[in-house]
């Protein structure tokens, strides 16, 4: 009986990994610091956080792809200042939304964690500020952009 749990074990233990999505060449890579007159930036992370790290979940930027996340990568993305913008996350059932009014010059940081679900791992998102969101992306790596389940959501 003993036996027959450890082999469980050992053979699922095979069926856990972490999911990965596209990188930036780091080579080719500029950090983005200086944001265009009438701009906003907005970066999207995901810590680099062991839960759910088999999970790859979609972020969109007013309803349009920005892409998929998996553990320790980031999104950055110029928007018109001095107007919503709504990021999107994958969840278990429905999307997740958060709107932010963006001012020009100003670097807007949202984290998006995974949380437990009922079937499987739902993702949310939220503002975090500026210290805490620049010491996370200056540790993750930039992801590529336009790969999405769904290339566009409806609010």
């Amino acid at each position: 009986m003993l036996n027959k749990l450890v082999l469980a074990i050992l053979l699922s233990l095979g069926f856990i990994g972490c999911a990965s999505v596209p990188k930036v060449d780091p080579k080719g890579l500029q950090k983005q610091q200086n944001i265009q007159a009438g701009q906003a930036a907005i970066y999207v992370y995901r810590s680099n956080s062991i839960l759910g790290s088999a999970l790859k979940k979609d972020v969109w930027l007013n309803g349009e792809c920005l892409g998929e996340t998996a553990r320790g990568v980031y999104f950055y993305k110029e928007v018109e200042a001095g107007k919503k913008h709504i990021v999107s996350t994958e969840s278990e059932f429905s999307p997740n939304h958060l709107n932010i009014t963006t001012e020009s010059g100003k670097k807007y940081y949202v984290q998006q964690y995974i949380k437990p679900g009922v079937l499987v791992g739902g993702a949310n998102i939220k503002l975090v500020d500026e210290v805490e969101g620049k010491q996370a992306i200056e540790k993750y790596s930039l992801a590529v952009e336009g790969t999405c389940s769904k290339q566009s959501i409806q609010f």
